[in-house]
C-alpha cells in the first residue's frame, strides 16, 4: 500500500555538522576557538584576524582566509561565498564568519545614510540588514559544513524590582539568529590561564543550557577536544557534500510550464518557502524535478498540454 507519509525513522536522522554562534568581549578567545575546528574557511568581516598568529593557525589547519579586501564586509559578497561553498566540491569543513556583528551593523549604517536624517523611523534602517540575514541563513541551512557565527557582546536588560537593569550579556546581532542555530556559547577569559565557554542556548543533549566547559587550561588549548568529545568527532570532521542545483534544462522547463499556467504570488511563495529557496535558480535538482511534476499535473487538470 502506498503512502504520502514522508517522515523517517529516528535512527536514520544523523546530527551532521554543527551550526552555532559564540559571543564575548574582545580578547576572550572566540576567533582562536573557532579556528580550532577542522579545515576552516575563515571570513574576516573586520580585518582584525590578518595578524601572524591567526594566519599560522589557519595554515596549520589547512584553512583559507577571505578578508575585507576580498569583499567580506558586504552581504552580497558574503552570501556569494556561502553559495559557492554549498554547491562546489571542496576540502573545507568549517565556515567561520567573524564577526556577524560587524557586517550586520555596517548594513544598518549604510541604510541609515541612504534614508537620511529624520527618515529612520520604526526600525526602517534595519530592514535590509534583516532581509540579508534571512537570505544568509537560507544558504547556511543548505551548507554541509560546521558553521560558527562570531559576535560581539552587548548588555542584556530586564526588569528587576520594577526597574530596568542590566541582567547579563548577549550576542550583539539580530535577535532571531539564535533561533536558527543548534548552539550559542558565551566565551569568557576570567584569568590569564583560563578561557571558558558557557552554553546560553542549546538544542543538543551534550551541551545543556548554563553548562560550561574549558577552552584553555593553563597553556593548553582544550576547547576543540572537549567539544568533539561531547558532539562527536566523526560528524565535525566529515567531508562537505555539495548541493546539486537545478539543471539549465530544468529551469528552462520551469520557465516554459509557468508560462502556460500563471501561478499566483502565494503559490510561488509557497513553493519557494517549502524548498527554502529565494528563486527558482536556488532549487535543488530533486526539488526542481518535483516542482516540474506538480506543474505538469496542474496543467493536465486544467485541460492543457504540458
Amino acid at each position: 500500500m502506498t503512502t504520502a507519509l514522508k517522515a523517517r525513522h529516528p535512527d536514520e536522522v544523523k546530527p551532521g555538522h554543527i551550526h552555532g554562534a559564540m559571543f564575548g568581549k574582545p580578547g576572550a578567545g572566540k576567533t582562536w576557538f573557532a579556528l580550532s575546528f577542522p579545515t576552516p574557511y575563515y571570513i574576516d568581516c573586520e580585518g582584525g584576524a590578518s595578524l601572524g598568529h591567526y594566519m599560522r593557525r589557519l595554515k596549520e589547519s589547512d584553512g583559507a582566509y577571505y578578508g575585507v579586501e576580498d569583499g567580506s564586509s558586504d552581504f552580497y559578497s558574503l552570501i556569494g561565498q556561502i553559495q559557492a561553498l554549498a554547491t562546489e566540491k571542496h576540502k573545507y569543513r568549517t565556515l567561520v564568519i567573524d564577526s556577524i556583528t560587524k557586517i550586520y551593523q555596517l548594513a544598518i549604517a549604510k541604510e541609515q545614510e541612504r534614508l537620511g536624517e529624520g527618515k529612520d523611523v520604526f526600525g526602517a534602517s534595519k530592514k535590509p540588514a534583516i532581509a540579508n540575514m534571512r537570505r544568509l541563513l537560507t544558504w547556511i541551512s543548505r551548507l554541509d559544513m560546521n558553521v560558527w557565527f562570531v559576535a560581539h557582546q552587548t548588555s542584556e536588560w530586564g526588569m528587576v524590582d520594577g526597574e530596568r537593569k542590566e541582567i547579563g550579556a548577549i550576542a550583539d546581532v539580530w535577535d532571531k539568529l539564535s533561533y536558527e542555530l543548534h548552539l550559542v556559547l558565551h566565551v569568557q577569559h576570567p584569568n590569564r590561564s583560563l578561557r571558558t565557554a558557557t552554553v546560553t542556548k542549546s538544542r543538543l543533549v551534550g551541551f545543556p543550557e548554563f553548562g560550561r566547559f574549558n577552552l584553555q587550561d593553563g597553556d593548553r588549548d582544550v576547547g576543540y577536544e572537549e567539544f568533539a568529545k561531547r558532539y562527536g568527532r566523526d560528524y565535525l570532521e566529515a567531508d562537505a557534500a555539495p548541493v546539486i542545483l537545478a539543471t539549465e534544462k530544468q529551469l528552462k522547463d520551469i520557465d516554459r510550464l509557468t508560462g502556460i499556467i500563471k501561478l499566483s504570488d502565494s503559490e510561488i511563495e509557497r513553493v519557494l518557502n517549502r524548498a527554502n529557496a529565494a528563486a527558482y535558480e536556488e532549487l535543488t535538482e530533486s526539488q526542481a524535478a518535483s516542482f516540474l511534476t506538480w506543474l505538469a499535473k496542474k496543467i493536465q487538470v486544467n485541460g492543457r498540454e504540458a
